[in-house]
């Protein structure tokens, strides 16, 4: 599938959520047992909230697929890179590599896999009396901004700790994955069959930061600072954050710009430089780019919480746009494709 620009005005995630609507129940299954917890929920509540899908549309986001099934099964293509350039066509890059290493793994790790479907507060409870390196494990198993409303629930004063150890993390060993899974399993119904997985590094942890309020952000980076400056240098230079914005193209400034509320942007672009500034003033029409200049002009001063909250919001919806495919992000480190 094509992304939005280039196709119906459908994300990916929606165009996925038609596909799934055309399939039998038994197919669209089997299509969902292959994707995590966040996936499904996100497709889920796509497939409940599409409205007004026009014949002509199911039309085109059929043939769009059945367009990449085509071309990617011709002779000399082998099935995993078929079926990686499908799910990235389907879902997006982030959420693709994602679905394809839970296929890769099999069933593994159902202990820790059920966690996935909790609600954030059910896994803080559930973790909050264990030691700071067991909850660096289960937190860099789970998706980062499930890890990140997680991490928020747990007492404050754990949360630079396990940063820190998410961070400095290099995968783990399968018999201490397999453990950690027999405990969590205790919990749920399955087996476990204990396979080892790759989980942390910087990385890692940058992806949970950034899911972070702004202030738990700050206060938890000052603190990684004082244990370890060069950890937390790493952990920074990977964390995404407003002024990365430039590395948008234009086209994608564009789309990002249609999904963000004006009064968010005026207040983000008030702690803005004016190098961004003027990049958001060129994605703009002559009219809209004037009226943001006399607003931005005639408002007050805004708490820097504030504005950091709304910065923080329009990062969330550029992380979801670029997850969907939409758009490509750049950011410090290139960690976003």
């Amino acid at each position: 599938m094509k992304n939005k620009s280039e196709n119906s005005g459908r994300s990916g995630t929606e165009r996925a959520a038609i596909l799934l609507l055309t399939l039998g129940e038994q197919e669209a299954a089997q299509v969902l047992k292959h994707m995590g917890a966040r996936e499904v929920q996100k497709v889920g509540a796509a497939m409940t909230q599409l409205l007004n899908v026009s014949r002509e549309e199911v039309t085109e986001v059929l043939s769009s697929f059945t367009t990449v099934v085509e071309n990617q099964t011709s002779v000399g293509v082998g099935v995993d890179e078929f079926l990686r350039k499908v799910l990235v066509d389907a879902l997006g890059e982030d959420k693709a590599a994602s679905v394809i290493d839970r296929i890769n793994i099999g069933p593994s790790s159902k202990g820790l896999e059920a966690l996935k479907w909790m609600d954030p507060r059910a896994v803080a409870e559930l973790i909050r009396h264990e030691h700071p390196q067991i909850i660096a494990i289960v937190l860099a198993y789970l998706d980062p901004d499930q890890a990140a409303e997680i991490l928020a629930l747990l007492p404050p004063g754990l949360h630079a700790d396990v940063v820190m150890r998410i961070a400095t993390l290099d995968g783990v060993q399968p018999s201490a994955l397999s453990e950690l899974d027999d405990i969590m399993e205790k919990q749920f119904a399955g087996k476990s069959t204990g396979k080892t997985s790759s989980l942390g590094g910087p990385k890692a942890a940058a992806d949970i930061v950034n899911f972070l309020d702004p202030s738990d952000e700050s206060a938890i980076m000052e603190q990684i600072n004082k244990a370890d400056e060069a950890l937390g240098a790493k952990i920074q230079d990977l964390v995404f954050v407003f002024e990365n914005l430039l590395d948008i193209d234009d086209r994608g400034m564009q789309e990002l710009l249609r999904n963000v509320q004006s009064d968010r942007l005026l207040v983000a672009l008030k702690g803005a430089d004016d190098e961004l500034k003027a990049k958001v003033f060129k994605n703009m029409s002559q009219r809209a780019a004037e009226m943001l200049k006399d607003d931005l002009e005639a408002r007050g001063p805004v708490k820097l919480s504030e504005v950091e909250a709304a910065q923080k919001e329009i990062l969330a919806t550029a992380r979801k746009l670029a997850e969907s495919g939409v758009i490509a992000l750049g950011g410090k480190g290139e960690q976003y494709v």
